[in-house]
């Protein structure tokens, strides 16, 4: 089973621990990537923490099933160097060419993301925390972005579309009115049948188009 941990799905526990089972191997992302409750949750966002995640994943099949550890390590292989192909040269494609570009952002999703990718993000955390968190971001977060979108302190500009609160929508406007590239990222699966990877390829391919019209770099 595997969890996501670091406060997302508090169910899980709970769940887990009212069927007890020693057949059961239980993998807890927030665990195995050191990030504790109060940490970002959104790790499915982070390149380097996925790629722990399939180490794990098939470190745990070998576990239960060391008689298959060959046939394991081959599904790894093709995942990551076939599945994951297009995925992994989006990344290195974006960071080679535009690390360091500083971005705005609506919610905490796109922190991991930005990192992976080596972008700056300027939007305070404490707003990216609170949207995420269905709260209300301080009057101060709000005036420090109008000012990064006005003063084109940013270039781009991505925010979650499952989530465009009034203030979100507000600064989307905002930055398109004057000529930031906005590019979109959604919390679950868009559309809901498709893969990780090509969900993923799919918002790298806008982020990435995106910065090249922001910075004239193709």
């Amino acid at each position: 089973m595997i969890v996501n941990g670091i406060g997302y799905d508090p169910w899980a526990p709970k769940l887990i621990a009212a069927n007890p089972t020693d057949n059961r191997t239980v993998l807890t992302v927030g665990d195995l990537v050191g990030v504790q409750v109060g940490g970002n949750p959104h790790r499915w966002y982070s390149p380097a923490n996925v790629h722990q995640v399939i180490e794990q994943i098939t470190a745990d099949y070998q576990k239960i099933d060391p008689a298959d550890k060959s046939y394991f390590d081959q599904q790894k292989q093709n995942f990551e160097n076939q599945g994951l192909a297009q995925y992994n040269q989006l990344i290195t494609q974006i960071k080679t060419k535009y690390a360091g570009t500083p971005i705005g952002a609506s919610e905490s999703i796109v922190t991991p993301l930005a990192e992976g990718l080596g972008l700056t993000m300027l939007t305070p955390e404490t707003f990216l925390d609170a949207i995420s968190e269905g709260s209300e971001p301080t009057a101060a977060d709000k005036s420090t972005i109008d000012n990064q979108i006005k003063n084109k302190l940013i270039k781009v500009y991505v925010f979650n579309s499952q989530n465009a609160t009034p203030d979100v929508q507000a600064q989307v406007n905002a930055a398109k009115a004057a000529g930031i590239p906005v590019t979109t990222v959604t919390e679950t699966l868009d559309p809901a049948t498709a893969t990780f990877q090509d969900w993923q390829v799919k918002q790298l391919q806008g982020i990435e188009a995106a910065l090249a019209q922001a910075t004239g770099k193709s």
